[in-house]
């Protein structure tokens, strides 16, 4: 089989990458080569099956703060392909996308098959062979400056140039490797945190509106959610972004500190109690949840703190007093395990980006290699960054791909 480009792999940066070949160079023979029966497999679960696209961040120097790991790398390429660039993209083939309150982005439909449809039918009418069940087992530089590629079926393929997209795939290291590139080892990048504790024991289902986080030098402040096993929502996954190499390299064992209510001062906390005891003394403590904090929550952290159900604020003394504002403010949890958060499963590390020119993605140790997406040491945190460092990437390296084919002779 002869292409003029393949692509390995079969989601959102393959697919992407492909139809940005294709639209560039029409005519051209393109090839996505998916090693599973199921393509675009995480477009189809990201978002709880909603599929977020992308966020609504349109300025690159703030885009580039939200990577943990290559921010530096993508700051150039987001001045060329953004998510204002991908809303554009997606609208002119038919696809809306809305902003929800936070910034994430996601078709009007709610549906991830909005996405995956958009694309396959893009494929088909572009002409790309989509090839599901194919591994590849070796890639070649051939003396010819093509590329021979051999799957796991005995098929050769040859082509002039190649888009790995294989996400995080171990399996593709080996022949990476083997043409000469640095592979750094992957570990999970979004997990929540399992975590064993009497204040959020029997509170599954319970959310907070926003927390402050702090695992070691690493701060996050959004969204929680306690789960059976301990917690998850947007702060947790984005600070376990951050803190990936050192959670992993401590086993997943740490210290966690939660500010349950940071958008008040120590000071504004003590005079609402104060406040609260001066003027209705007889009320029981419990009653009503102060600083935004959800019923069970509240009274669950006000028992921690060393206050009956029943006792009324006339008995709030000095020192129970500080101990709430201390468990409010400073509570300090253990991390004894993660889990993994299906829908947004990410890891960092893959190809080394030294290796790598950010104003083509190609290789630079293997002419007519090229990058994409998850398989690169690349990772965002949660809310559509993943998925637009995908667009990203597969979108420059497809326009590279084609200036460089137009310079070369047909197969």
């Amino acid at each position: 089989m002869h292409k003029d480009f393949v692509v390995i792999g079969g989601g959102a940066a393959g697919f992407f990458g492909a139809l940005a070949c294709a639209e560039k160079s029409p005519g051209a023979r393109i090839a996505i080569l998916e090693k599973t029966r199921q393509p675009l497999a995480k477009v189809r679960i990201s978002g709880g099956g909603r599929c977020n696209t992308t966020h609504h961040c349109f300025e690159p120097a703030l885009l580039m703060t939200r990577y943990p790991r290559g921010s530096s790398f993508l700051r150039s390429l987001f001045h060329r392909f953004q998510p204002r660039d991908t809303v554009a993209w997606f609208e002119a083939r038919g696809v809306i996308l809305k902003t929800e309150d936070d910034g994430r982005m996601f078709p009007i439909t709610d549906s991830s098959q909005t996405i995956i449809d958009c694309f396959q039918k893009e494929a088909a009418k572009l002409g790309i062979d989509v090839c599901l069940g194919v591994e590849v087992t070796a890639a070649a530089r051939c003396p010819d400056d093509l590329f021979l590629i051999t799957t796991a079926g005995g098929e050769e393929i040859r082509c002039k140039s190649i888009l790995v997209a294989t996400g995080s795939n171990p399996k593709s290291h080996t022949w990476l490797q083997s043409l000469g590139h640095t592979i750094i080892s992957p570990v999970p990048s979004l997990f929540t945190f399992h975590i064993e504790d009497e204040r959020i024991s029997g509170l599954a289902g319970v959310a907070v509106k926003e927390v402050h986080l702090r695992c070691g030098s690493y701060k996050e402040t959004g969204p929680l959610l306690i789960t059976h096993w301990g917690l998850s929502g947007p702060a947790t996954l984005r600070l376990s972004a951050w803190a990936a190499r050192e959670l992993h390299d401590k086993e997943y064992s740490a210290e966690l500190k939660i500010n349950w209510a940071p958008s008040f001062k120590q000071e504004d906390l003590r005079a609402v109690l104060l406040q609260a005891k001066q003027s209705t003394p007889g009320k029981r403590i419990t009653a009503d949840s102060l600083f935004g904090l959800p019923r069970q929550l509240w009274e669950r952290l006000l028992l921690y703190s060393g206050i009956d159900p029943e006792m009324r604020y006339s008995g709030l003394s000095n020192a129970l007093l500080q101990r709430v504002i201390e468990i409010l403010t400073a509570s300090s949890m253990q991390i004894r395990g993660k889990s993994l958060h299906k829908e947004e499963f990410v890891t960092c590390g893959g190809i080394c980006l030294d290796e790598v020119h950010p104003q083509t993605m190609e290789s630079r140790v293997c002419p007519g290699l090229y990058f994409a997406g998850e398989v690169l040491d690349v990772d965002g945190i949660t809310g559509g960054f993943n998925f637009q460092s995908a667009w990203t990437t597969s979108w420059v390296a497809a326009q590279a791909m084609t200036n460089q084919a137009m310079t070369n002779v047909r197969i």
